[in-house]
């Protein structure tokens, strides 16, 4: 392997070592021993959950493609996998307000292990059958969880500040440390034991029924709206119209589609960019990086959160403006370095640049997913949690089905300039999140004056 990527891996463990080091009680939040041991559970929980996704995560793309699948066609079982989130996943997911957060994190190990299953056929028709399992998994993935979570902190009465503290710390060891561990072992089980490409899938499954015992036998359930009179149109319907009536959720939702959907494309693409020549690449060694790169977003995150200043709709502009940098490197190399045709080799100077930008913009998404979290805990109502952010996935879904329908059709640079584009607009969206936010509480705090006026004059009024 490669000096480049130890270097730039022990770089990046150097530079977060540093971040995590150098806190100090004023980057911390002061909680509770009831508060660490609820905290800990669901970090446990939510790290096993995502390391049954991570373990696939790098050898979805490559696993088809030993089965003699091309371009076209991985890209037909991608479509399948986004398209079931879209549809039966938006379902399932909304069921989770009703029926129950705790079932819908169970079904999510269920259908996530049978996902895993078919992974064993090279049969085209059952890979199908294994993306829509998986995209019905993903939507429950990203809403169930966090909806129970939200819904449990407030029932146990903790303080609301300490729910970034969660976020933060899921975050780092779910989408980091775990990710970094999961690719590695994808790594030694795939190169270094020549188990083949379906052993991750294999080693997910097992992770995800520990995840499920342990959810079965210490999480409480919990709902959002109980209210037996509601079926699920009806709750479809609440959700439209809350996010219709509130302009601050209708742009969290537009800016969370927006950046999930680059970052989809991004999982999709980034094989193919950094080897277009079938260029001889470590996958789970650059994945591991990846996930090290969104650990320092995530500890750059909890810093910031952890203080009234600078406010998340605020330093989250920066965080879109500096991704859609680093997503548009891949479109001007194109233009900028003459690309070789000779097949094989290590990594190419384009390449390099590259990984240097997808480095970049997995610190992004580190910084993203707490703070999306944050925003999402304080503007979405509790009663239509999961129904409103599996709508927020509905335009995503639709969005990377589009990209990927045609990726035979568009180099994959220009593929890159969209999303590059798409988060631009994701920065302007979280400008105007700001303003409305910032209006909000300044009327909020101009009401609060007048209340304490009236106070104060009423004894004179007597």
């Amino acid at each position: 392997m490669e000096a480049t990527y130890f270097l730039l891996f022990g770089g990046l463990a150097a530079v977060v070592a540093a971040l995590e080091l150098s806190k100090t009680s004023k980057d911390r939040v002061n909680t509770s021993p009831a508060f660490n041991s609820f905290k800990n559970n669901y970090l446990v929980v939510y790290s096993l959950m995502m390391a049954g996704d991570w373990l696939q995560g790098p050898y979805v793309y490559y696993l088809y493609s030993t089965y003699g699948f091309g371009k076209g066609e991985i890209g037909q079982l991608f479509i399948a996998g986004f398209g079931s989130s879209m549809l039966f996943g938006t379902i399932v997911g909304s069921l989770a307000d009703k029926q129950g957060r705790k079932r819908a994190c169970v079904t999510y190990c269920i259908t996530y292990i049978l996902s895993c299953i078919t992974k064993h056929s090279p049969e085209y028709k059952v890979l199908m059958v294994g993306r829509i399992l998986g995209g019905i998994a993903t939507s429950l993935l990203f809403s169930a969880f966090e909806s129970w979570l939200v819904a449990e902190h407030n029932k146990r009465g903790f303080d609301q500040q300490w729910l970034s503290v969660t976020f933060s710390k899921a975050i780092f060891l779910g989408n980091g440390l775990v990710a970094i561990l999961s690719g590695l072992c994808g790594n030694l089980l795939v190169d270094s034991l020549a188990l083949g490409p379906v052993a991750p899938f294999d080693a997910a499954a097992c992770v995800l029924a520990i995840g499920m015992a342990i959810i079965l036998s210490s999480w409480s359930e919990n709902y959002g709206d109980p209210s037996e009179n509601k079926d699920l149109i009806t709750q479809f319907r609440g959700a439209a119209a809350a996010i219709a009536a509130d302009e601050k959720i209708a742009l969290l939702g537009a800016i969370q589609s927006l950046f999930e959907g680059s970052m989809y494309t991004f999982v999709f693409l980034w094989t193919p960019a950094l080897s277009p020549n079938d260029e001889e690449i470590p996958h789970g060694f650059i994945f591991a990086t990846f996930m090290l790169s969104s650990m320092m977003g995530s500890s750059i995150a909890s810093r910031l959160l952890a203080h009234s200043s600078p406010r998340v709709e605020s330093y989250m502009q920066i965080v879109f403006l500096v991704s859609a940098a680093s997503l548009v490197l891949p479109f001007i190399t194109n233009f900028l370095i003459v690309p070789s045709g000779v097949k094989g080799g290590s990594i190419s100077f384009s390449g390099c640049i590259q990984l240097a930008g997808f480095c970049t913009f997995e610190a992004c998404v580190g910084l993203f997913w707490p703070s999306i979290m944050k925003m999402r805990s304080q503007y979405i109502p509790e009663e239509a949690r999961s129904t409103i952010m599996n709508f927020f996935r509905i335009p995503l879904n639709l969005f990377v089905c589009i990209v990927l329908y045609n990726v035979n059709g568009l180099p994959i640079g220009v593929m890159f300039g969209m999303c590059s584009i798409f988060l631009f607009v994701a920065f302007l969206l979280q400008r105007r999140l700001m303003f409305i936010a910032e209006m909000h509480k300044s009327r909020s705090q101009d009401w609060t004056a007048i209340d304490a006026r009236e106070v104060e004059a009423e004894p004179l009024n007597l």
